[in-house]
């Protein structure tokens, strides 16, 4: 009875998007309609968190005549893990996606109220077509409500690599971020359609980029560290093209963040926000296409057949191509805004989306060409960590460099730059420079990543110089410590790059193994066992001086489904992480493989502070543009 309840809430939740989208339309002449708009949104949103709820309610009741159950469920699992395990496959996280996609369009209908009223109604509209797509391939290729009969005794259970805390909250953290960039879509697309694009539009857009921009920093963020601890290989990001799925979206949303700011502040770089907005989204519709079409192989992706990929491409042509289309039909009567000279804080501003968008398509590109090669040839090629890392590290490089300056530089001309204020950011950098070189063997790129990183670091601070600290704006604390954060991980990365030491020994019980400062050693191994695994576990002790420490890394075997997985063991210090994992065993001795990784923890520590300045700057702007109930004005003719 709950799936009947819950697939017909979701089939009344499409008709209302279909509704909406009708009544948007005839809105426009048909002045009766237009107060139906908002409480159908709003009903929308609610019949489709009602569906999502109740699979939800059926994965803790492992309800096993559900067949998306039975897939990715088992009653032996943890609370959790039957919770997560309802969006930790392909139909229930395309359920969670259309979910917040229609929740966060019946927020936008109830509070927003800055834009003119027959913008807004566009702007519904496209939300309600956005939805509705997304309602089409639930209800046709990918229904989460499917029943099994005759119904099996058990699930199969999800699988062992997801069933992680932190794999609990991080496809929901990257959805909502993914979805906040739909209103920033749908908000372009209402206004090149009524012809309002201008700070009115940036204003309302502005806090749903910030908050999907802080929320797809956080599942980046969180995402990185989970595949550094829990796939045991040592790395934290290995530009794996589910990886670059959810950087594609971040990068076009923090060109579009600062795009923004221009167009609410001094009304310029209109058709800029407009086309990165669109690109934004569309980079997210990318990344779910790359990981539900089964064209990628990754730990990070959902194994579907084309079908469904075949859809999602076409809902992603579609969309994109529409709106493209109706900017390529309406960017002349985008007016020009502001004019501003190069040298000024707009100018610095244009240069970051340049070198982010040249950073974008080069990830892009580097993703999608294997793809296409294997499409065309039939021959399989890899593109990796070299041409990555070798193609934008310079590229970060600038955009460190640039922000030395570019906060400091005065709105629409400053034609004399103080740049007196940078000369300690610069006499750092040349120090920090000199200063790497007590590590001869240190590559160049991560020489100068690290005395740029130092430099930064003193130059987030410097929009504080002169500011009574406790009348500064969140917006300014926000972007000051957003800037210190991406000091603090490009200081990380570096170390983390060139520093990194490594063992690889098969050790029988007794030995000792050295790697950077510390020396290990191998006490044996004892059978654990836990809620829904066995595993062998490693004892080695670890010492430092005087410090010495006990780890325990393991490998584990989980029944249902049968899986083999590796759970490291790390000691994390101030200066560093010890990283051990246990390996297969050979003979009377045990691999073991282990790492010294000098400041890697700095990298998640620059994303914190990164995630939380922008948290800041979202309060912030709350506060000076609070919301009201709804109350719609008639844009001027």
């Amino acid at each position: 009875m709950i799936a009947e309840v819950g697939l017909a809430a979701l089939w009344l939740a499409a008709s209302l998007a279909l509704l909406q989208f009708a009544l948007s339309l005839l809105g426009q002449r048909i002045g009766e309609l237009r107060t139906m708009v908002v409480p159908v949104a709003v009903a929308q949103g609610l019949l489709t968190l009602l569906s999502f709820l109740l699979l939800i309610l059926l994965f803790v009741r492992t309800d096993t005549s559900v067949q998306l159950v039975v897939a990715n469920s088992h009653s032996a699992k943890p609370l959790i893990y039957r919770i997560a395990g309802t969006w930790g496959n392909h139909e229930g996280s395309m359920l969670l996606w259309v979910t917040v996609l229609t929740v966060a369009g019946a927020l936008l209908a109830i509070v927003e109220r800055r834009l003119p009223e027959r913008t807004m109604r566009a702007t519904l509209g496209a939300q309600a077509l956005l939805a509705l797509g997304f309602f089409g391939f639930l209800l046709i290729a990918s229904n989460p409500f499917t029943r099994l009969n005759p119904a099996p005794d058990n699930g199969q259970g999800l699988n062992p690599l997801l069933q992680d805390p932190g794999l609990a909250f991080h496809p929901p953290t990257l959805y909502l971020g993914y979805v906040g960039l739909s209103i920033a879509f749908s908000l372009a697309v209402g206004a090149l359609v009524t012809r309002e694009v201008g700070p009115a539009m940036a204003k309302a857009m502005r806090p749903w980029v910030l908050g999907a921009w802080v929320l797809l920093t956080i599942g980046i963020v969180a995402g990185s560290y989970w595949a550094y601890y829990e796939l045991g290989w040592g790395g934290w990001w290995f530009w794996d093209p589910v990886e670059n799925a959810s950087l594609m979206p971040w990068l076009a949303a923090t060109a579009l963040l600062h795009s923004i700011n221009v167009l609410a502040a001094r009304g310029s770089l209109r058709a800029w926000t407009i086309m990165l907005a669109v690109v934004a989204f569309s980079m997210s519709m990318i990344g779910t296409f790359l990981v539900r079409s089964g064209i990628l192989t990754s730990v990070h992706s959902f194994a579907v057949d084309p079908t469904r990929g075949s859809f999602i491409l076409g809902l992603l042509v579609f969309y994109t191509g529409g709106a493209l289309l109706l900017f390529a039909l309406r960017v002349s009567s985008v007016r020009e805004g502001a004019r501003f000279d190069p040298v000024s804080r707009e100018g610095a501003l244009v240069a970051n989306n340049l070198l982010l968008t040249v950073i974008l398509g080069t990830v892009f590109v580097g993703t999608l060409y294997p793809v296409l090669v294997e499409a065309v040839t039939g021959e399989k090629i890899s593109v990796g960590p070299p041409y990555f890392n070798a193609v934008t590290g310079p590229i970060v490089l600038l955009l460190a460099a640039l922000l030395f300056i570019g906060p400091l530089l005065r709105w629409r001309r400053d034609s004399r730059p103080n740049l007196r204020r940078v000369a300690l950011p610069a006499i750092v950098t040349v120090v920090a420079f000199a200063a790497t070189f007590v590590w001869p063997a240190m590559h160049l790129l991560p020489r100068l990543g690290l005395a740029f990183a130092a430099g930064l670091f003193v130059a987030s601070f410097l929009p504080l110089a002169g500011r009574n600290l406790r009348r500064t704006p969140l917006t300014i604390w926000g972007m000051v410590l957003s800037h210190l954060g991406i000091a603090i991980a490009m200081i990380g990365v570096a170390a983390d790059s060139s520093l990194t030491r490594e063992t690889l020994a098969a050790a029988r019980p007794g030995e000792t193994l050295s790697v950077g400062p510390w020396q290990v050693r191998f006490v044996g191994v004892d059978p654990v066992g836990g809620p829904n695994w066995t595993a062998i576990e490693g004892h080695l002790v670890a010492t430092r001086g005087e410090t010495s420490i006990r780890l325990d890394p393991q490998s584990r075997y989980f029944n249902s489904p049968p899986t083999e997985t590796n759970e490291s063991a790390i000691a994390t210090r101030l200066d560093g992480q010890l990283y051990t994992v246990l390996g297969h065993r050979d003979g009377d001795r045990w691999q073991l493989r282990l790492w010294w990784k000098p400041m890697v923890t700095l990298i998640w520590l620059g994303g914190g502070f990164i995630a939380f300045g922008g948290f800041l700057a979202l309060i912030g702007r709350i506060r000076r543009e609070k919301f009201r109930p709804t109350v719609f004005t008639e844009a001027r003719a």
